[in-house]
């Protein structure tokens, strides 16, 4: 994942040429965290300041099982995260800035199988940062950024109160 993110941003340092600033934009995300494998991604600047609200509606399933045994176990995850995120623009780099921030991740795993393994509901908070770029003549976005998520309901016994998370996200911009 970090090869995957260093190669993205080297690309968007290499476009920096051919952006601008934009008001709001939808898309999807990809994640590499337990709550959000993928997501639906909804960003809004704050009266065309450097604030912006990101929310995200994710998914994600896994199955694992026990060879020996015969045993499995499914579960799926439905979250609901929210981030307030303060962006700087990079010198001499048009419509590419890096941001901070931070927000709050709502989720419920539903958990179905042979281990006696309860799901529920969790809640997390995170401290976030990244890169964000839009493209100056497509109305698309791309961003990448980091969620370390500590949690403080853990409705699943998977979870051990702390996880690291980063996505890739590609918008259209409006």
């Amino acid at each position: 994942m970090r090869k995957i993110t260093l190669a993205f941003v080297a690309v968007l340092f290499a476009a920096g040429a051919f952006a601008q600033d934009y008001k709001n934009s939808i898309g999807i995300r990809f994640g590499s965290g337990d709550y959000d494998l993928v997501s639906a991604a909804f960003k809004t600047f704050l009266n065309n300041g450097p604030g912006a609200l990101e929310f995200d509606l994710g998914f994600r399933t896994d199955k694992s099982g026990d060879r020996y045994f015969g045993n499995q176990l499914k579960w799926t995850n439905v979250s609901l995260s929210g981030a307030y995120q303060h962006h700087f623009p990079i010198p001499n780099v048009e419509g590419f800035k890096w941001f901070v921030g931070g927000g709050a991740v709502l989720s419920n795993t539903f958990v179905s199988g042979d281990y006696d393994i309860d799901g529920g509901f969790n809640a997390g908070i995170f401290p976030t940062g990244g890169v964000d770029y839009k493209l100056k003549n497509a109305p698309f976005a791309f961003s990448a950024d980091v969620r370390p998520t500590f949690h403080i309901v853990n409705g699943y016994d998977y979870y051990s109160g702390f996880y690291f998370n980063g996505g890739l996200t590609a918008r259209y911009t409006f």
